[in-house]
């Protein structure tokens, strides 16, 4: 007469035990189907399905693309002395626009960043407004 203990022969350690099942194999890397909602698996986004755009629709809020003023002026060198214009490009509590906002050119930007950080030593331009709390 045997037991249920005896038929059970003890598990050595480090091997897996054949009680639970197997792991479902996992698909590594980049899958390049994209399908329309939630990706899975750390997916590039996440958040509902977009919705196709109509082909005719007016967008009534659109923008429109900004433009190079120092190009569409001929200027090549942003003049640091030029205080009027480079008071454009600064924010309401004195900070430097971003490129995305300005719509200047790559080198018009670095170009502008430097004029105005020439200006601000010269004291032609403050360094912040002068708003207190």
């Amino acid at each position: 007469m045997t037991t249920e203990n005896e038929d059970k022969v003890p598990q050595q350690q480090g091997e897996p035990s054949t009680d639970a099942p197997a792991p479902a194999p996992r698909s590594g890397g980049y899958s390049s189907e994209r399908s329309g909602g939630y990706s899975s698996d750390r997916g590039g986004h996440s958040g509902p399905p977009r919705r196709p755009r109509r082909p005719n629709s007016k967008d009534r809020f659109a923008q429109r693309r900004k433009v190079d003023q120092f190009a569409i002026d001929g200027i090549r060198d942003v003049d640091y002395k030029d205080f009027n214009r480079l008071k454009r490009y600064l924010s309401d509590r004195g900070k430097i626009e971003p490129r995305r906002k300005t719509g200047l050119s790559a080198f018009h930007q670095r170009s502008l960043t430097t004029a105005i950080k020439r200006a601000r030593f010269m004291a032609l331009l403050p360094y912040v407004t002068g708003q207190s709390r």
